[in-house]
């Protein structure tokens, strides 16, 4: 089985705003606000690695409806909620994206449907280099399931972190990583991708 290369990896941290993390915001995850400090530690894991950090934006429109069926699935949408230009579209501050991160604003579930993510991740690190991302975020079933079935279609190594999503219940986490685990990538705790990042600087990974 592969492991994480940080040569050949990027960092995905999937819409933690502010709608989907403060308390009292249309979008509200408290799981993904408990474990805020394991994805802290994934970030300055890699940063300090030096794999790239990718932000990611769910973005929602007033002046049309940019995703109509999810708001028809959710209708509280339709007025409130990741709204560009408001406080709660952006990413929190205990994750503040530095000024060499990529920010790359969706308006789908997967982060590769209509935006720029693959053309950044085939360049970022020298042509076609990235052959593995690492997915921390939130909502662990939607935007992080999504994203991460996104990157298996487009042949990209997927190691996902199962304390470092955060999902809408415990259930949804459980089914979400043992979904990914079987089909669609390896499911790591922070510490394991440590590990695995550490021991991949010292002596390379495959």
């Amino acid at each position: 089985m592969w492991r994480v290369n940080p040569q050949k990896t990027a960092l995905l941290v999937i819409d933690m705003q502010n709608d989907f993390v403060l308390e009292g915001y249309p979008m509200e995850v408290p799981m993904a606000r408990r474990r805020i400090p394991r994805m802290q530690e994934a970030v300055a894991e890699c940063r300090a690695a030096g794999i790239p950090v990718v932000y990611t934006r769910h973005i929602l429109l007033d002046t049309f409806n940019v995703s109509p069926l999810e708001t028809a699935y959710n209708p509280a949408l339709l007025s409130a909620g990741m709204r560009k230009g408001s406080f709660g579209s952006e990413i929190i501050d205990d994750l503040k994206p530095g000024s060499d991160d990529v920010v790359i604003v969706k308006h789908r579930y997967d982060a590769f449907h209509n935006t720029q993510l693959e053309n950044v991740l085939t360049s970022i690190s020298g042509l076609r280099q990235v052959d593995t991302v690492i997915i921390i975020g939130t909502l662990t079933e939607v935007c992080c399931d999504s994203t991460a079935r996104g990157a298996y279609m487009r042949d990209f190594k997927v190691a996902f972190v199962s304390d470092a999503t955060g999902a809408l219940s415990d259930e949804a986490q459980t089914a979400t990583e043992k979904t990914i685990g079987t089909f669609f990538g390896r499911v790591l705790s922070t510490g394991e991708l440590v590990a695995e990042i550490r021991e991949g600087r010292e002596g390379g990974a495959e």
